[in-house]
């Protein structure tokens, strides 16, 4: 097999793993956001809970917790294991994991706004919403997107990981390939698409940091 056909092989695969990227970026950047908010809230017992959660995400490995997503249905509610199911445990799995760190991230940029501003905000007769929105999170996102840049990086190589649930994303089909062929070209290839979405993503977050520098 040439290297053209390994990479029409592989093309029906990078739509799942771009699929499983762009759904779990999207859905965990605002899960992350409300439990950093969750976390950091006055009740004791939602900001346990929520610390609970974290720890736990972050302290068990995604391929688990994807195992855990895709058979719980089934042994705790009796409820059939579809094979449609097995995408939709992955997104599930990985938005829930990937929450859990950008929570955190939240938290450390918002805990990082110096109180001051809340005070001059309220005498300035803002409501708690409009000081959030307005004045606290655009500062929040000036901080946050080199550690939000490495965790995207990072679910870019992560998505590989759905070849647990067997869900056909493309280093799930590099494997196939490379033991039908006997060859380490599909390997070589896989890398490259890694490589260069990779390459992509810290393009776009260099450039975004780049647009909120507050010196230019």
């Amino acid at each position: 097999m040439t290297v053209a056909q390994i990479i029409r092989q592989l093309f029906g695969s990078m739509g799942i793993t771009m699929e499983i990227f762009f759904v779990t970026l999207i859905t965990s950047l605002i899960l992350g956001l409300g439990l950093a908010l969750v976390r950091m809230s006055k009740i004791k017992l939602l900001s346990l809970l929520a610390k609970f959660y974290i720890s736990v995400m972050r302290g068990t490995p995604l391929m688990l917790q994807l195992l855990v997503v895709y058979f719980g249905p089934y042994f705790i509610f009796g409820i059939p294991i579809t094979q449609s199911y097995r995408l939709k445990a992955v997104l599930i799995g990985f938005a829930l994991n990937y929450a859990a760190y950008f929570a955190e991230i939240y938290r450390s940029g918002i805990s990082a706004v110096p109180l001051g501003q809340y005070e001059a905000a309220r005498l300035l007769g803002y409501s708690r919403p409009q000081t959030f929105f307005r004045i606290v999170m655009p500062q929040v996102i000036k901080r946050i997107i080199p550690p939000v840049a490495n965790e995207t990086i990072t679910l870019v190589k992560d998505t590989s990981l759905a070849f647990t649930l067997a869900v056909a994303e493309v280093f799930t089909v590099t494997k196939q390939l490379v033991a039908a062929e006997s060859s380490m070209v599909p390997f070589v290839v896989a890398g490259v698409f890694y490589y260069v979405f990779n390459l992509l993503v810290a393009m776009f977050f260099d450039y975004l940091e780049k647009r909120l520098s507050y010196y230019q």
